[in-house]
C-alpha cells in the first residue's frame, strides 16, 4: 500500500513538507510505503478547458511540457492521496490548483480512477484562510468520489517562518491522528478485497 503526498510550497523543507512528514511517521509505522512529490516552484501550466482528455482517454492531459502527467500516473497508482498547501490569500498555491484541475478532468474522463482512494488535505497557514484553502482541496477529492477520512481537528498546522508548526502541538497531533486514520482505514480497505 502507498501513500503519495503532494507539496504545494514552493518551499521544498518549509511548514508545509513538515506537516507532511507528521503524518507519514504513523503510516510508515504500519508499513504503509509513502513518498513526497514537490509540485510547488515548478512552473506549471493552469487547465486550459479544452475537453481533449474526453475526447482521447489515454489518462493523460493533453498539455505537455511539464511534471502532471507523472503525477498523474502516481496518483493513479497509489492508495492515498495527500495534497498539501500553505495559504495563499485564503486558498492554495496555483501549483496545487492547476494539479487539481488537470489531474481531475484526467481523472473523470478515464473511467474516474481516483474512486474509492483515500484523500486528505494538509494546510500551513499563518493565521487565516486555512478552512477555504482545505474545503478547496476537499471539493476535488469529493467530486472524484474519493474516501476522506478525517482526524481529531481540520488538517492544519499554524506557522509563518520556516519550522514554526513544530511549535504548534495542536498541528502536530492532527497530522498524527491524520496518519493513524489512514492508516486504519487503508488496512481496513485492504483486509476488505476494496
Amino acid at each position: 500500500m502507498k501513500v503519495i503526498a503532494f507539496n504545494g510550497s514552493p518551499r521544498p523543507d518549509g511548514n508545509t513538507s513538515r506537516l507532511i512528514r507528521q503524518v507519514f511517521k504513523p503510516l510508515a509505522a504500519a508499513g504503509i510505503e509513502t513518498e513526497l512529490v514537490q509540485v510547488g516552484g515548478h512552473l506549471i501550466h493552469g487547465c486550459t478547458a479544452c475537453f481533449q482528455c474526453f475526447k482521447k482517454r489515454d489518462g493523460r492531459c493533453v498539455l505537455e511540457g511539464d511534471s502532471i502527467n507523472e503525477w498523474i500516473v502516481k496518483m493513479r497508482e497509489a492508495d492515498g492521496i495527500l495534497l498539501a498547501s500553505p495559504t495563499y490569500f485564503a486558498d492554495v498555491t496555483p501549483e496545487l490548483k492547476a494539479l487539481i484541475d488537470r489531474a481531475g478532468f484526467v481523472a473523470g474522463a478515464n473511467g474516474n480512477f481516483l474512486k474509492r482512494k483515500l484523500g486528505a488535505a494538509v494546510i500551513a497557514v499563518r493565521r487565516g484562510g486555512a478552512i477555504h484553502a482545505f474545503d478547496t482541496i476537499n471539493h476535488f477529492f469529493l467530486i472524484r468520489e474519493m474516501i476522506v477520512p478525517g482526524s481529531c481537528y481540520w488538517n492544519m498546522g499554524i506557522g509563518r517562518e520556516k519550522g514554526e508548526v513544530e511549535k504548534d502541538e495542536e498541528g502536530l497531533r492532527t497530522m498524527t491522528v491524520l496518519g493513524e486514520n489512514m492508516a486504519w482505514l487503508l488496512g481496513r480497505l485492504q483486509a476488505s478485497g476494496a
